[in-house]
């Protein structure tokens, strides 16, 4: 009770003590509004002049303060998902005792490597796009996009009119370009069926019988074999045996090599998320063997992701109008992509192959190809990891739908190459760069980049090989010595915005000069065939001494 009252006479005390400086203020302010009224309109003007001035102050703050608050937010968003993404991993919380034993173990063993981490963690997110999209400023350029496509069908159908005298365009180039589809369809059956059962009853049969074999190591030996062969003997060569033999067109084949890829890197996956699963239950001498459904399988090889896992986070609807704008936005970038052919390549090209191959001629082709090779780029980037991925995911209620990342903001080609492609990225840096860390030494890491760049520019080289009939390694050079070093040099230290604009100006050109070469050879292979040729003819650049003859 003293203590109450004590209390309650220090605030009345307090109270007493703010009334006069309340009073004082209030004097201020009048005596401020007094003056101001009494001096009349130039301080008026005073106020006005001091108005702009802290406007325009937080109009330049304002910008620094979004970019600052938006980066910490997402820094905190991301480290707080990660975190609880990774409570429940392997069965046991992550704690930071946990943590220091281990690090306390692994300080007592050296000998002993750790094995990979556990991999990628999927959550449900949207695509950075769609998000995007929300936003009318963004929108406003895709609008934009739409208009440039109906200058180019407004374009080739008066070009069509005035030459020919007709306005229904005949889409030649591209009834070309995807000829022979039928047997495109029955070799992607092939691939799937045998992708569907001889991996999963081969991996079935080798776990089973795993834990009750007296020669595990033969069995394991084995079964890997067969498996190798069905990789690269079966699935491997089969499918691009097809495409040569069948004569398949160039668009075909991109189908067929692109399928053959895409359930290499999805068995490997399967094969490789699911072994250490089986060898870890028999060393625990677990009853039962970890061997995933068909329905698991099954669901994987159609999921827009080359990561293996038994379940994925999940929509709760299938928004079926969703799935059909994504398709049909595919089809618009096919045809963006034809016209772009159409009036942008096939005039210049047309044009090119009546000079004899020169420096100049060289320049000129690769500077007239940038706003094309763009242009292609970008489409490629839409239809493919954004529409095609994402009508997938939809249909399957597939959560997880970052395949990209902001790439266009990077200031760096590290930052580029990683996000880029988030989907074959996250397959090279886990069965790839990690595997390779984990089993030489984590002392080798430029070892196992350069590995990393090598095996990516091998398969970019033999997709566009097998679809163009001609080895012309312009790309591989460009990926493997160009990328390789810019990585190094243009690395995640470079945070200005000049690095940016670096970027898309090296971006440019590479596509310039990589639909230059390529187009030029195609064409000069066109004009300048051979009777017999051989295997040195398919190497050896025929636009280099090709004499075009009209």
């Amino acid at each position: 009770m003293v203590g109450e009252e004590k209390m309650v006479l220090r605030n009345r005390v307090t109270k007493t003590s703010e009334i006069p400086e309340k009073d004082e203020d209030q004097r201020n302010l009048t005596k401020e509004s007094l003056e101001t009224y009494r001096n009349g309109r130039l301080d008026i003007k005073q106020l006005i002049a001091k108005k702009r001035q802290l406007t325009a102050e937080a109009e330049e703050l304002k910008p620094l303060f979004l970019k600052e608050v938006g980066s910490h937010f997402d820094d905190f968003v991301t480290n707080l998902i990660e975190k609880s993404a990774s409570l429940d991993n392997g069965g046991y919380a992550l704690t930071t005792f946990s943590i220091l034993e281990e690090m306390k173990n692994n300080h007592r063993a050296k000998d002993l490597r750790a094995p990979p981490e556990q991999g990628k963690i999927f959550i449900s997110r949207r695509s950075l796009l769609d998000e995007l999209f929300e936003v009318d400023h963004i929108r406003t350029i895709y609008h934009m996009f739409i208009a440039l496509l109906i200058i180019f069908i407004l374009s080739t159908s008066v070009v069509d009119y005035l030459d020919e005298g007709r306005l229904v365009p005949e889409f030649n180039l591209m009834s070309y370009a995807f000829g022979k589809f039928s047997t495109v369809i029955w070799t992607w059956w092939l691939m799937f069926l045998s992708t569907l059962s001889i991996p999963y009853f081969l991996f079935q049969h080798w776990a089973k019988g795993y834990s009750k074999s007296s020669h595990r190591f033969i069995s394991t030996l084995i079964h890997g074999f067969i498996f190798i062969v069905f990789q690269l003997g079966i699935l491997g060569f089969v499918p691009t045996y097809i495409a040569l033999t069948y004569s398949l067109p160039p668009a075909s084949r991109f189908v067929v090599i692109l399928e053959q890829i895409r359930m290499v890197m999805k068995a490997h996956s399967f094969v490789r998320e699911n072994v250490p699963r089986v060898l870890n239950a028999a060393k625990e001498k677990s009853s039962t063997v970890p061997i995933p459904t068909v329905n698991q399988y099954l669901y994987f090889l159609f999921a827009p992701t080359l990561i293996y896992r038994d379940s994925y986070p999940r929509t709760p609807t299938v928004r079926w109008g969703y799935v059909a704008m994504q398709f049909i936005q595919v089809f618009g970038c096919l045809f963006y992509v034809y016209y772009i052919f159409e009036r942008l390549c096939a005039p210049l090209f047309r044009n090119i192959k009546q000079e004899p191959f020169s420096a100049r001629v060289l320049v000129l082709c690769v500077f007239n190809s940038i706003l094309p090779g763009v242009l292609i780029l970008f489409l490629s980037f839409f239809a493919f990891l954004h529409c095609w991925l994402n009508a997938f995911a939809e249909m399957l209620r597939f959560g997880d739908r970052m395949f990209y990342k902001d790439w266009w903001n990077s200031t760096s080609y590290s930052n580029y190459y990683r996000t880029w492609n988030v989907v074959v990225h996250d397959w090279l840096y886990y069965y790839a760069y990690k595997d390779l860390l984990w089993f030489f030494s984590k002392k080798f890491k430029s070892a196992a980049m350069l590995a990393v760049f090598a095996l990516s520019a091998i398969v970019h080289e033999y997709a566009l090989a097998v679809c163009l009939s001609y080895f012309y390694p312009v790309l591989f050079v460009l990926f493997m010595f160009f990328g390789m070093a810019f990585n190094f040099i243009v690395n995640d230290s470079r945070k200005r915005p000049i690095w940016n604009i670096m970027m898309w100006a090296s971006l440019f050109l590479g596509h310039g000069v990589i639909l230059c070469f390529y187009s030029q050879e195609w064409y000069a292979r066109q004009h300048c065939p051979l009777k017999n040729p051989t295997f040195l003819d398919y190497v050896r650049p025929r636009s280099w001494t090709c004499r075009y003859v009209f």
